[in-house]
């Protein structure tokens, strides 16, 4: 979650699913410790190792009036004209568009020396999303047809 701030707190309802016949679905978030770039998050109806593991891989789900997402939830208006940097390519241009997508919102990053850039905003790609100022990336490679600026010594930057 490099520089995603987490939105689950304490007291928030969520839904687990897949639904399980031997639990509830909905549940409350009793609480939540960062570890670093993962969060340890303790919920109500889960007492044991093995309600935990019979939990393990399923989505927690939330009401969108329910979440504080700080800057995720920057309107578009919010995000235009927001320079982005890349940790290889350097500077890439500013937002011009979100592309809302059922996985992953796509900023439109345009006016940077590489032309128009779709970067996807992914906790992989997204490194800082500040209130305001630059917005610094990571994008992965292929997102950009021209390789990516050689170091002093003559490497390539790698990611």
């Amino acid at each position: 979650m490099r520089g995603l701030p987490l939105v689950v707190r304490r007291g928030l309802t969520v839904a687990l699913t897949p639904p399980a016949l031997e639990r509830d679905r909905f549940c409350t978030v009793e609480d939540v410790s960062e570890l670093g770039r993962e969060a340890l998050v303790r919920f109500s109806g889960i007492d044991s190792m093995t309600d935990a593991e019979a939990i393990a891989g399923c989505y927690v789900l939330a009401r969108d009036a329910d979440l504080d997402l700080g800057p995720l939830e920057a309107s578009v208006e919010e995000l235009r004209g927001r320079p982005v940097v890349d940790a290889r390519y350097g500077a890439l241009g500013t937002v011009v568009d979100v592309l809302e997508n059922p996985a992953n919102d796509v900023w439109v990053v345009d006016g940077g020396p590489y032309g128009e850039v779709l970067i996807p905003v992914i906790d992989e790609v997204v490194e800082e999303l500040p209130a305001d100022g630059t917005i610094s990336v990571r994008i992965m490679n292929g997102l950009i047809d021209v390789e990516p600026p050689r170091s002093a010594a003559g490497e390539e930057a790698t990611c």
